[in-house]
């Protein structure tokens, strides 16, 4: 089959009455230096001219290429929708490729701002529109992804410039119709990528009431920690308030409280991983002291105060590090499984008959062998020690002592190395090092 071309255009000449043919074509092409003269395959721009081609030759010529291109707007269209349904549909601890580029990339330019000042108050500020902005940011990745996936096919499927073929996709992605599509291949794939994005934004309103849902649940509790512990909250300052008031009994109630509120973090903060960073309403309130103090209290109950044994609190403490494990592991951060109980923690013993001092002088009732209460006490931290430091760290969490004004023993600052990786040291099953 041979045609002549008889168009000019500054884009794509037109391909027409074809040599033999009864009725007229019209068509798209492009130069190819043949050696002898010029074919035209597609899309380069030609002057005009009379030279004829065989467009059957042209034709499968483009064929192959035609299919690349699709395969990897499909690709890219895939990863976006990937990304979107562990983002928001899955309900446990995975994550994409894309959502931990965009998160890391974001975070970087965050912590980069935040080190401009030495102040808190700054760092407060840069790092509380962290996590919004980069959940806007990966929505945006959604679309901008999808737009570029689905441009490539509207190319592949027609004979038509690049230009034309991102007018068609972005008008089909954002349902606007300004952009007339004509032909069934066409109009299949419009309407393809018009339910997509409106499946994306249905995802959207779905995931945010969810998450800020969750985000509420949590920091009630947080809120109700600085009337009972103070502001920076302290263990030794809630177990003192508690005894203050004659509500020792009632501490048990607290760590089933504190039990059922890491359980909920534990599921949110994997689940929806942004809600890591999301910060409290006050700058001195952030959850990750929050959870510092009670299991500190708990654990100073445990192994020093002299009342009966109350385990809630142990139960408070297992399900407490089992959270903080959890979510440590969804971002690799490292730390021991099955620690042994005299392992060394970030508390010296100086820093703990400091706090039974004061308990004592508040009037509580203390167990007289302090020895086994230090080393009781630090069997207990010695499970969740390094990685409650490690997230103290990485969040850049206010300023609460025992939790973010220090370091673990050995510990470097946290980086989001796996984000959404679980690492390989995690413990299966949670096991507890404690001195009995």
């Amino acid at each position: 089959m041979v045609a002549v071309l008889t168009g000019v255009g500054d884009d794509i000449p037109r391909l027409e009455s074809f040599v033999g043919s009864e009725r007229g074509e019209v068509g798209y092409a492009a130069a190819l230096d043949t050696g002898d003269g010029i074919r035209y395959v597609h899309g380069v721009s030609v002057k005009e001219t009379g030279v004829g081609l065989d467009l059957t030759t042209c034709y499968f010529r483009l064929v192959p290429v035609r299919i690349l291109v699709a395969l990897i707007g499909v690709l890219t269209i895939g990863s976006a929708l990937l990304s979107a349904v562990r983002t928001v549909i899955l309900p446990r601890a995975t994550t994409s490729l894309l959502s931990r580029a965009v998160f890391r990339l974001t975070r970087h330019i965050f912590r980069l701002l935040a080190s401009l000042r030495s102040s808190f108050d700054w760092r407060d500020q840069v790092m509380a529109m962290f996590a919004p902005v980069g959940l806007l940011a990966l929505v945006t990745s959604w679309l901008v992804l999808s737009t570029t996936g689905f441009t490539a096919i509207f190319w592949a499927v027609e004979q038509q410039g690049w230009a034309q073929a991102f007018h068609q996709s972005g008008s089909s992605l954002l349902t606007l119709g300004f952009a007339p599509i004509e032909g069934a291949g066409l109009q299949a794939v419009s309407f393809v990528e018009a339910a997509l994005g409106l499946g994306m934004v249905a995802l959207l309103i779905t995931y945010l009431p969810a998450m800020y849902s969750a985000f509420s649940r949590r920091e009630t509790l947080v809120a109700l920690l600085e009337v009972r512990a103070g502001s920076p909250p302290s263990a030794v300052n809630m177990l003192e308030r508690f005894h203050r008031i004659g509500w020792t009994e009632r501490l048990t109630d607290v760590w089933t409280e504190w039990e059922v509120w890491f359980a909920e973090v534990e599921e949110s903060h994997t689940s929806y991983p942004v809600l890591t960073f999301y910060r409290s309403p006050q700058p001195e309130r952030h959850w990750v002291t929050a959870a510092g103090t009670v299991l500190d209290g708990a654990a100073l109950t445990l192994s020093t105060i002299d009342v009966p044994s109350q385990p809630q609190a142990a139960l408070q403490i297992r399900a407490g590090f089992l959270a903080l494990r959890r979510i440590a592991d969804f971002f690799g951060i490292e730390y021991d499984p099955d620690p042994a109980p005299d392992a060394p923690i970030s508390i010296s013993r100086a820093e703990f008959d400091e706090a039974v001092a004061r308990l004592e002088g508040a009037g509580l009732p203390i167990k007289p062998d302090r020895d086994q209460a230090w080393r009781d006490f630090a069997g207990w931290r010695v499970n969740y020690d390094t990685p409650l430091l490690s997230l103290a760290v990485m969040t850049v969490a206010p300023y609460a002592p025992w939790t973010s004004d220090r370091s673990a023993p050995g510990y470097r600052e946290a980086r989001v190395r796996r984000w959404g990786r679980r690492s390989k040291a995690a413990a299966s099953d949670g096991s507890v090092s404690r001195s009995d």
